[in-house]
């Protein structure tokens, strides 16, 4: 299958996830925690969309970009940018800045590194002969 086509529907799918835990899970663990992580993978899918073939780096271009939204979050780029009237954008963006959100994003993208550190080594041996 297409890898392109892959991405696309998992960028879909964990979106969608993403949209279900912030509209109907009100706890204390899956919502900031597990959705914070699950935001950086729906990130690498979506530019795994535009770029099928594997950049090396490319959990840790993530997690710099997840990295520099918190962080200018606790600038309120929201409010600077005439948008913190929207829920939508407010929720998109985010309008608080927490130093947790940036270790799930770390710990969403080590689990990105790993799993293609895993991928390609496999794909790399099955290569082989």
């Amino acid at each position: 299958m297409n890898k392109r086509l892959i991405y696309g529907i998992l960028t879909v799918v964990l979106t969608a996830i993403e949209v279900l835990i912030a509209l109907f899970v009100h706890d204390s663990f899956v919502r900031p925690y597990v959705g914070d992580m699950l935001v950086v993978i729906v990130v690498y899918c979506f530019v795994r969309i535009i770029i099928p073939e594997r950049v090396r780096l490319l959990p840790l271009y993530v997690f710099l970009f997840a990295a520099l939204v918190e962080v200018l979050q606790f600038f309120h780029i929201v409010d600077i940018l005439g948008l913190g009237g929207s829920a939508f954008f407010r929720t998109l963006i985010g309008g608080t800045f927490d130093m947790k959100d940036i270790a799930c994003y770390g710990i969403g993208c080590i689990i990105l590194g790993v799993w293609e550190w895993m991928y390609f080594r496999f794909k790399k041996g099955s290569d082989v002969g």
